[in-house]
């Protein structure tokens, strides 16, 4: 991959807010970029002549006689509003395992990947030695556990150190050079930017050797870094679907990216005929602002896909709600839009849809399938499955009644879904909700 192709699918990755902070350290760095406009920025003048209609949503929830959906009262709206907009980053252990309850994996393999995934550190290596933490395992089962955490996005992780993770992506590669795993072993040589040394110990070019270690800086040797420590910030979603006219409108969140162009000065410096170091130095920056430029446009496009295919698989979510989501994999978007399954993971990393029942990442909308045993033998959400949960205690709680969760499971094989009790309360737990006797 060029390096402006890594820059595109970095941009992939960047939530909204993110984008922003990305796009302020181009323009102090390239000067040929600059901003035609910004939404973000309004001047006192420009303000007075907003039209009143786009704060009447937050005139309704002041009002202590607005009363919203599901008869809520305005004050609880406007809870829900806030607290939406809450979220904990998520960790590298999160994000793999979130992929990993997609993967068609038997429960032992699932097992053995969780151990592995719950044993990394913020670099996504081994903390204990897996021989000790998985003694009682055999061998090919550790292996193949592995070999699907290695390959899950960001790859390279479960590995001992980053000079063991730079093999694992060079080995994942589709379009690896001849000679980049020889030349890993000669990484300090490389380091220290000794170059034809290098290329003499393996009978190579120094062009060739180049090429190699350009390809090697495009990895990642600590691949877990890129994950928070978990810090609780304000998100900002990128993506709202609107209900009009009986479907469905999908609108990207423009307001907080500024729209960018070319300097005009720029473009003028590099038709003229004059100093030739000037002509060059603005027709370098004026490619790299337009490769800038359409990196932002490709991330939008893709979201926007990814998004778009999201609400067609999840209509009766956005239609009835939470409990209605149903089983979704990365490979059912990724089949749907002609993309990877890595590309649709990176896309909906970070990213957050405001929706008529509240802002969720997009990540929530892909959950593993729970089949039921009705007559029709339905599929139903991991999530979807939570929310039916959720609602059978809260009616009990309204009842004055505190079922058991032995009584829940009951409940849920009367409407046709099987669960283990030790699932329902591992579910109940992750709802936040206590057992009968604290209830």
């Amino acid at each position: 991959m060029s390096p402006h192709m890594i820059q595109s699918i970095k941009m992939m990755e960047l939530p909204i807010m993110d984008l922003r902070l990305k796009i302020e350290e181009e323009l102090e760095k390239n000067p040929a970029l600059e901003i035609l406009e910004d939404k973000t920025i309004v001047s006192l003048d420009a303000d007075e002549d907003i039209p009143r209609e786009e704060f009447e949503y937050f005139e309704n929830t002041s009002d202590s006689g607005f009363i919203g959906r599901s008869g809520e009262t305005a004050s609880e709206e406007r809870q829900k509003f806030i607290e939406g907009t809450l979220a904990q980053p998520e960790t590298l252990q999160e994000h793999l395992l979130w992929q990993l309850q997609l993967e068609p994996l038997d429960e032992d393999l699932k097992r053995i990947c969780e151990i592995l995934i719950q044993n990394l550190d913020s670099d996504g290596f081994h903390m204990e030695p897996v021989e000790v933490l998985l003694r009682a395992e055999e061998n090919w089962k550790i292996e193949k556990a592995m070999k699907v955490v290695r390959e899950l996005d960001p790859p390279g992780t479960c590995t001992a150190n980053y000079q063991e993770s730079l093999m694992v992506q060079v080995g994942l590669l589709t379009d690896a050079p001849k000679g980049i795993e020889e030349a890993l072993l000669h990484l300090e040589l490389l380091e220290r930017g000794k170059i034809s040394e290098a290329a003499k110990i393996m009978s190579s070019t120094v062009e060739e050797m180049e090429y190699i270690f350009d390809r090697i800086k495009e990895l990642s040797p600590f691949p877990g870094r890129s994950f928070s420590l978990g810090e609780t910030r304000f998100v900002v979603p990128d993506i709202q679907v609107i209900k009009k006219e009986g479907d469905f409108v999908i609108v990207l969140n423009e307001e907080e990216i500024p729209v960018l162009g070319i300097n005009p000065f720029f473009m003028k410096a590099a038709g003229d005929k004059g100093s030739k170091p000037v002509r060059d130095f603005a027709r370098e920056n004026i490619k790299e602002a337009r490769w800038f430029i359409n990196s932002i446009n490709q991330r939008n496009h893709t979201l926007l896909k990814v998004s778009r295919a999201i609400v067609e698989f999840q209509r009766p979510f956005f239609t009835n709600g939470p409990k209605y989501l149903a089983p979704l994999t990365l490979q059912d978007i990724a089949e749907e839009i002609n993309l990877h399954k890595t590309t649709v993971s990176r896309t909906a990393h970070g990213k957050y849809m405001q929706t008529e029942w509240g802002i969720f990442e997009l990540t929530y909308f892909f959950s593993n399938s729970i089949t039921g045993t009705g007559s029709g033998g339905s599929s139903y959400s991991k999530e979807g499955v939570k929310e039916i949960i959720r609602e059978i205690i809260e009616s009990g709680m309204q009842q004055n009644g505190r079922l058991s969760d032995q009584g829940i499971v009951e409940i849920l094989a009367k409407r046709g879904i099987t669960l283990a009790r030790r699932t329902v309360a591992k579910y109940r737990n992750e709802l936040d909700f206590g057992s009968s006797f604290f209830r």
